[in-house]
Formats: C-alpha cells, sequence, structure tokens
C-alpha cells in the first residue's frame, strides 16, 4: 500500500477559513518561537528545531515554507536551500555539507531540500552507486538520531502533488513571464521519471520514517490547506515536545 495516499485534502476547507485558520497559526508559532529563543517565560533557550521540506517539484515547498517564516523575526531563522553537491562537496561523505547549517540550541533552520537528495535524485538519476544510495538510508537513520539524541526538533514534510495538479503548474508557470524561471527542462524530465522517484519515494519513507523523527505527508493539491497543514502540524510537535520536557507552554500564551 502507498505511503503517499491522496495528494487531495482529507476534509474540505474555504480558502477564506484557511487563511483564518493559517493566521492564527503563525501568531502560535511567532510565541512558540520567541519561547525556543529565550526572549519569553524563563527566558532560557530551547531545543533547536529544524522544519525539514522534500516533495515534487511544483508541489508547494516555496509557498509553504514562505508562510511558515513569514510571522518570524529574520534574525530567528535561517532557511537553507540545496541543490546538487559541488566538486569539493562530492570529495566528503553526502552528510558533510548539511552541518553547518544545522541550527544550535535556541535556533530554527528551514531546509529547502536535504540529505535526502542521496535516496532519491541521486539515487533515480545514478549520481550515487547502489551501494551508496542502499547504504545511505542507515546512515541517514543514525545522523538523524544523533541529532535529536541532542535536543534537536526535527520534523519532516513530504509535499505530494497529483501528476494532473504538477502539469497545470508547470504550464501555469511556463506562461507566466515572471515565474517562467522557475521551471527547467530538469523539471520536465524528471516529471518524466514519475514512476521511478514514486519508487524512490516509498522507499524513503518505509526505510526513514522512524518514532522519534517521523515522515508528515501533506497533500498538496489544495495550497492553501497545504500551508495550514504544515503550519498547524510545525505548532502541535514543538507544543507536544516540549511539554513532554517539561517547558511551561503558558510561558508562550
Amino acid at each position: 500500500m502507498s505511503r503517499l495516499g491522496s495528494a487531495e485534502p482529507p476534509y474540505e476547507i474555504s480558502k477564506k477559513k484557511a487563511v483564518v485558520r493559517l493566521e492564527e497559526a503563525q501568531q502560535r508559532l511567532l510565541r512558540l518561537r520567541l519561547l525556543l529563543g529565550g526572549q519569553l517565560g524563563e527566558h532560557k533557550i530551547g531545543p533547536p528545531l529544524c522544519v525539514l521540506f522534500e516533495g515534487w517539484d511544483a508541489s508547494g515547498k516555496g509557498g509553504a515554507i514562505k508562510r511558515l517564516v513569514a510571522p518570524l523575526d529574520p534574525r530567528h531563522v535561517r532557511v537553507s536551500q540545496f541543490a546538487a553537491p559541488t566538486y569539493d562537496e562530492k570529495r566528503h561523505h553526502f552528510l558533510q555539507r548539511f552541518w553547518a547549517v544545522l541550527p544550535g540550541w535556541g535556533g530554527m533552520t528551514v531546509l529547502d531540500r536535504s540529505w535526502y537528495g542521496r535516496v532519491l535524485v541521486e539515487r533515480v538519476e545514478g549520481f550515487a552507486t547502489k551501494e551508496q544510495w542502499t547504504r545511505a538510508y542507515q546512515e541517514i537513520v543514525e545522523f538523524e538520531r544523533t541529532l535529536t539524541a541532542e535536543g534537536t526538533i526535527l520534523i519532516k514534510f513530504w509535499m505530494h502533488v497529483s501528476p494532473e495538479e504538477q502539469l497545470r503548474r508547470f504550464e501555469d508557470r511556463a506562461a507566466d513571464p515572471l515565474r517562467a524561471w522557475k521551471l527547467t527542462d530538469e523539471d520536465w524530465r524528471n516529471r518524466d521519471r514519475r514512476a521511478d522517484y514514486e519508487t524512490a519515494i516509498e522507499d524513503m519513507i518505509d526505510k526513514t520514517d522512524k518514532k522519534r523523527v517521523p515522515w508528515t505527508v501533506i497533500p498538496g493539491d489544495n495550497k492553501p490547506f497545504a500551508r495550514l497543514a504544515v503550519l498547524e502540524h510545525v505548532c502541535h510537535t514543538v507544543e507536544t515536545q516540549l511539554a513532554d520536557r517539561g517547558y511551561n507552554l503558558h510561558d508562550a500564551d
């Protein structure tokens, strides 16, 4: 059975209601972020917060990230984007280039793509050998266990979009001079290999979906719902983890 499920929202919500709830979630996140940063309550810094996004091309990662960080002071959050590794980066272990951007205590980082490229694009396109990407699953699990054992709150999203909706978004971008730059030949080529990518995604989720750091698949065909789902899940996860660690969440009220 597919772990991705449907790209359609599990319930209907009007765009107006989604926007209202999104704004409420943004204010909720702002208070939590100030609490983590030692700006509220007892003024002690909280655990590192890392929110990781993977997903199909045109699945809404950028829009979700924009709404996630919008209410936050730019000094209190860092967004890092990752593309293909450089020549020098290829000389090191594939995880090496991610360490420098990870948040410390009191910090927050949002990752637009991540170390999962090893078992997705590098696997499908042949940039990593089968031995390398097969070994990478356990290396990633151990890497994330190390981060969470040190206290990091790590949240992982897969932004899921149907092939029909993805095609519509591609065509919209191609027709808009101000957004056409977002669409590349590689995007079209990846779309042609969707079946191969689906296999890789299913394997990725199956092998790296752990209790301490689970995957959350966001149905992305409806953008307002997807953005709301991301914000509310981040808030809920942070609140749950802080409560489990004995933090007084009333300090964020």
